[in-house]
This record gives structure tokens, sequence and C-alpha cells, in this order.
């Protein structure tokens, strides 16, 4: 009976390991347009126009806002790590290029290659100029305004608080 009892044990603690650890895992997700190889291949450059390609590929992700209006279509798979923020593991950027009349010119697949890292400088933004501490800030202008006589030369002219 005492080994049935340590297998038991060991089984519990087997299984309470297994679903400890199963929490740690990365979480995939798919964001974004879901690129289908078929379709796209079927858009041809000089055929296809604006109404073709979207009734082919479905409505872009976006649409650009200056000179000739290309369609974006933007894929992403996001993994997140156990305790750290979603990191971008793969993105496809698919441009569809189109000339002035509608019709289609090309049609460019990017990938992670146009991804840009970049590393904040922490919750503060560096910029030029003084840096001031704390007395600086609540005294440092003392004696700076109206030490000519309050705006004019000559001292105030008219009625108002500052000679206006």
């Amino acid at each position: 009976m005492r080994s049935y009892g340590h297998m038991a044990k060991a089984a519990g603690i087997a299984l309470a390991l297994a679903a400890l650890t199963a929490g740690c895992t990365s979480v995939r997700d798919h964001r974004g347009y879901l690129i289908d190889q078929t379709l796209l291949d079927s858009v041809q450059p000089g055929i296809d126009n604006r109404v073709s390609v979207e009734k082919t590929l479905g409505r872009p992700t976006f649409v650009s806002q200056f000179g000739e209006k290309d369609y974006y279509y933007i894929s992403q798979t996001v993994k997140t790590p156990p305790f750290r923020r979603p990191q971008t593991s793969e993105q496809t950027v698919l441009r569809v290029r189109f000339d002035a009349s509608g019709n289609v010119v090309g049609v460019d697949k990017r990938g992670m290659e146009q991804v840009a890292r970049i590393s904040p400088n922490g919750d503060k933004t560096p910029t030029l100029g003084r840096h001031r501490g704390l007395l600086e800030d609540l005294f440092g202008n003392i004696g700076q305004v109206g030490a000519s006589g309050m705006g004019s030369p000559g001292g105030p002219t008219g009625p108002g608080p500052n000679g206006s």
C-alpha cells in the first residue's frame, strides 16, 4: 500500500508542475490581413484595377494619403512571452500600386526588414537647454519680471496694472 501512496503523490506533483509550466508558454497571435498566396498571385499588373483588387483581396488595411492611392495590406504575427511585452515575430506588407487611371502597376511584398526597432529613453524626452533644479524652478524668476519699471523704460504710464 505504501508504494501506491508514493506513486499517487508523485503523480500529483507531476500534474501540479505540468499545470504551473503550462501557463509559462508564449502566446502567438495573428493580427491584420490573412495572406492567401493564390489570391495574391491572381492580381495582374495591366489587367486588374481598384475594383477587381478589392473583389479579390478585400478592402485594404489602409490607403496611402499622398501621391497615388496605393493599397496596403498588413499582416503580423505577434508573440507574447510570459510576463513580457508582445513582440512582432513576422510581418508582411503588401503594397498594390496603381497608375493615375486606377489600373494595377505592380504588387510589392515586404517583410521584417521594414520593421524599425526603437528603444525609448525612459520616461523623459531629452531636450536642449538648461537643466534646472527645484530651487531654480521655484525662485529663478525673482528679480527678472518688472526690473525696469513694469514694461516701459520710464515706468508705468497708464492706469492699468502694467502701464496699459
